[in-house]
């Protein structure tokens, strides 16, 4: 490894009780540089970040700063090496304002003793300003919207000064225009000579801003590339032994009776007059920028939200569901967007999760029919290859796309007949993509309808048999696979007929 470099990770190991998360791994990170960090779920990624930010402590293996070996026992001294982190959850005092974040632990105080403000909202706004970030520093982190909330974060990072940066899956919750301000604000740190990890399962995001990338696969290094001597496909070999063609390549069914009709459904404020038919062993898709109304319609479906005009149909007989439970008993599962929030009980074992929705159907005379009940989880995490140790591990402790199989294990375990999955994909590597495609795939194939959000084209384009098109709470088409195009669909994402 070069003796330049800022960052130096040698031969580190890490074990957890029965498992050897790292196996000696190790890649270097030179000063101004976009580090790509890739691999599937369970690759140890998040282990190392953990180990560089000091909330995990290495087995063996060294870490040197600046040519300097360093022993990071905590995240304060991580911060003081001028380490720092963004992580998909945000690390942020959501009850006080913007400034108060940025000198959370360190107001600074006039000489009598009284914090100075004054000082602290400028400080904040120069910084936010600088970064072209447009929000007033005097607002409270609650009352700001995720991505917001994330690019304050990033901006906290950089007023304290760090060398090196650690952004963990950060486009997940930005619009377009969003994701566009964080890559220039990635752009202004290199310059100013800010080294950066990046780590992300959108390949294509890798291509756009990394300089180099480093692949993990089980706990290994496979290895270290400069970004314009690789591709998508030879990243992805690496990673799963397969290239980017197979991804999407699935079989599409008949298509049976009609499972769901909705007519001129309306949600004051969200979406109106959308009008569709689903069918049996059909996977429709619905397709839109983010914001553009795609999950408030679904959530009215599974009636999370109530409707304010339409009707709906399911199987034939009227559908009007006055609460999720009322869905849920009708055959409709919906895998949301968030799914840490909306579709787990995160304090809760696999098990549970898995006989959350269907508890009814194994519980005699007010008891758990428990045999059933673990029978049951045991049938789901083999079907679903979900990683876990046991049954009774806690759902908070598995990796984002463990945690999203558990939520359709909850689905299946509940016998839907319609599945409605919400960006499953998000946050998910690419094998664990894979997997939930292929599931998709089964389900159609059993009689199942389902219903597909997505905001990546490419993956709705590869998976649906038909495209809804929404803007602005508008429907603009309904595409048929044999129509598809990028062209096209993007047209009508953007409001042109």
């Amino acid at each position: 490894m070069s003796s330049s470099a800022l960052l130096e990770l040698n031969q580190i190991v890490k074990s957890f009780p029965g498992v050897k998360a790292l196996k000696g791994v190790g890649f270097s990170v030179t000063s101004g540089e976009v580090h790509g960090l890739v691999g599937e779920n369970g690759a140890g990624k998040s282990t190392i970040i953990k180990i560089l930010m000091g909330v995990h402590q290495k087995d063996s293996g060294s870490i040197k700063l600046e040519g300097k070996e360093v022993i990071i026992e905590n995240v304060i001294q991580a911060g003081r090496l001028g380490l720092a982190a963004v992580y998909q959850d945000l690390n942020l005092a959501m009850d006080l304002s913007i400034g108060e974040n940025f000198f959370i632990g360190s107001l600074p105080r006039k000489k009598n003793g009284f914090v100075n403000w004054k000082y602290i909202y400028e400080e904040t706004e120069k910084t936010l300003n600088d970064l072209n970030i447009k929000v007033d520093p005097k607002k409270k982190i609650s009352e700001l919207s995720a991505a917001m909330q994330e690019m304050v974060a990033i901006a906290k990072t950089v007023h304290r000064n760090a060398k090196l940066i650690i952004f963990d899956e950060p486009t997940a919750l930005l619009t377009n225009e969003e994701v566009e301000i964080l890559f220039n604000i990635i752009a202004t740190l290199k310059k100013r000579g800010v080294s950066i990890i990046y780590i992300s399962h959108r390949l294509e995001e890798i291509f756009r801003v990394c300089d180099r990338v480093t692949i993990f696969k089980d706990g290994e290094f496979v290895d270290s590339l400069d970004v314009k001597e690789t591709s998508e496909d030879d990243l992805i070999n690496k990673m799963v032994g397969r290239n980017i063609t197979e991804m999407y390549n699935i079989g599409h069914q008949k298509c049976g009776d009609e499972v769901l009709s909705v007519k001129n459904l309306s949600r004051i404020g969200h979406f109106k007059n959308i009008s569709f038919n689903v069918h049996s062993g059909e996977i429709f898709g619905f397709f839109g920028l983010v914001g553009s109304g795609r999950t408030e319609i679904v959530r009215t479906i599974f009636g999370a939200d109530k409707l304010s005009g339409g009707k709906m149909e399911l199987k034939g007989r009227k559908y009007i569901p006055k609460s999720p439970i009322e869905a849920i008993k009708n055959g409709i599962g919906l895998l949301p967007e968030n799914r840490k929030e909306q579709g787990l009980a995160l304090a809760l074992s696999v098990k549970h999760n898995i006989n959350l929705s269907s508890y009814r159907d194994i519980n005699k005379f007010s008891f758990v029919d428990k045999k059933e009940e673990n029978k049951r989880a045991d049938t789901y995490i083999d079907k679903m290859a979900i990683k876990t140790p046991s049954s009774r591990q806690l759902v908070i402790n598995l990796s984002g796309g463990n945690q999203q199989k558990v939520v359709i294990g909850k689905w299946l375990c509940n016998d839907s007949s319609i599945f409605i999955f919400d960006e499953p994909t998000v946050g998910i590597d690419v094998g664990a993509k894979r997997e939930i495609y292929i599931l998709m795939e089964e389900l159609a194939a059993s009689g199942k309808a389902v219903i597909l959000i997505s905001s990546y084209l490419p993956e709705v384009m590869g998976i649906a048999d038909k495209i809804a098109v929404i803007y602005e709470g508008n429907m603009m088409a309904i595409v048929d696979k044999k129509d598809f195009s990028e062209e096209l669909i993007l047209k009508h994402a953007s409001g042109i007929k």
